[in-house]
């Protein structure tokens, strides 16, 4: 198991261990009548995911996600590359034990209620009676689905069979819980829902690994981020770096500016707004924000605030996924 050393704490190294290790995975289909033409799902991804992480894994339709999760679980298998889980080879049956996972489309028999999936599915793990009822009546609580209990599963609506897939991804109190599109179906209350249990089990020490395509979640819960095109990692860190290596400008707002003063503030900056009694002010660099600073200061205005502007995961994963870059810009 690989182990990653990040700057921190008085020593100046924290220890950070890599549960999910992908390296030079490839996947390629054949496709045509004959089966003779392949094609290329995955291709050479490496990828580092640490201990107690919650790690979003991000791309449009097509771009490979849902096949390195299938990779991952060892539904298919790889045409070159490996992967571990927990220090093992996915291929490996003991460590199923310690992880859960969520498919993208779960589907399980109709005529069985919640209380009867979740006891099943207990009885796999080896979990026993009384222990198994309270862990059921636990998890029915925690995705909000108690009152459904005895409700058949044929009578769910797609969100409600989700979050039952996210109880039966839990049940065996797992290390990694790997979820393939957790939010999709889930109406605002169910996702917040939902981010509460993956916050939960983060706070437990749970690694989590999720894709989606729902970025403001992935924005309130990820510690990393990898984005995915065409089957090719385009980037990947920890998602306030990424984040922070785009700043696009600077916004200062300023009150009780003397009108005189305005147009020498509007030759300093790209762009100046006024708006009630505040001057909103625009600079590209950090060499215009001090100019504009020691000025208004100098002349009794009142700074309101002064941030660097920063794109959202959406403008961050957009622009990544449209441009057409190929490799990682980050590891």
């Amino acid at each position: 198991m690989a182990h990653i050393f990040v700057g921190s704490g008085s020593s100046g190294l924290v220890e950070r261990m890599s549960i999910i290790e992908i390296r030079n995975l490839t996947k390629d289909f054949r496709v045509g009548f004959w089966k003779n033409r392949p094609v290329r799902a995955l291709d050479d991804l490496c990828l580092d995911v640490h201990k107690g992480d919650v790690f979003g894994f991000l791309g449009p339709n097509g771009a490979g996600k849902t096949t390195t999760l299938k990779l991952l679980m060892n539904l298919l298998r790889a045409t070159s590359g490996s992967a571990h889980i927990l220090g093992e080879p996915v291929e490996s049956v003991s460590m199923r034990r310690r992880i859960g996972y969520l498919p993208e489309n779960p589907y399980f028999y109709d005529y069985l209620t919640p209380d009867e999936l979740l006891t099943y599915v207990g009885r796999l793990f080896g979990i026993r009676q009384p222990a198994l009822g309270k862990k059921v009546r636990s998890l029915l609580d925690r995705v909000g689905l108690a009152e459904a209990r005895r409700l058949q599963l044929r009578k769910f609506s797609k969100g409600m069979v989700q979050r039952i897939g996210i109880a039966q991804a839990i049940i065996n109190d797992p290390e990694v819980v790997f979820l393939d599109e957790p939010m999709s179906g889930l109406d605002p209350l169910g996702r917040r829902e939902v981010r509460e249990v993956i916050l939960s089990l983060k706070d437990q020490g749970v690694t989590v690994f999720f894709s989606s395509h729902i970025l403001p979640d992935v924005e309130a819960l990820c510690d990393r981020v990898a984005i995915l095109r065409k089957g090719r990692l385009q980037a990947v860190g920890a998602l306030e770096e990424i984040l922070r290596m785009k700043i696009e400008a600077y916004e200062i707002i300023l009150a009780r500016v003397k009108p005189e003063d305005t147009n020498r503030l509007r030759s300093m900056c790209d762009a100046l707004t006024t708006i009630g009694d505040r001057l909103h002010l625009r600079a590209s660099s950090s060499r215009q924000v001090q100019l504009i600073l020691a000025h208004a200061l100098a002349n009794d205005a009142e700074l309101i605030s002064a941030n660097p502007v920063r794109p959202s995961l959406e403008d961050y994963f957009l622009h990544e996924v449209g441009s057409g870059r190929d490799g990682a810009s980050r590891q």
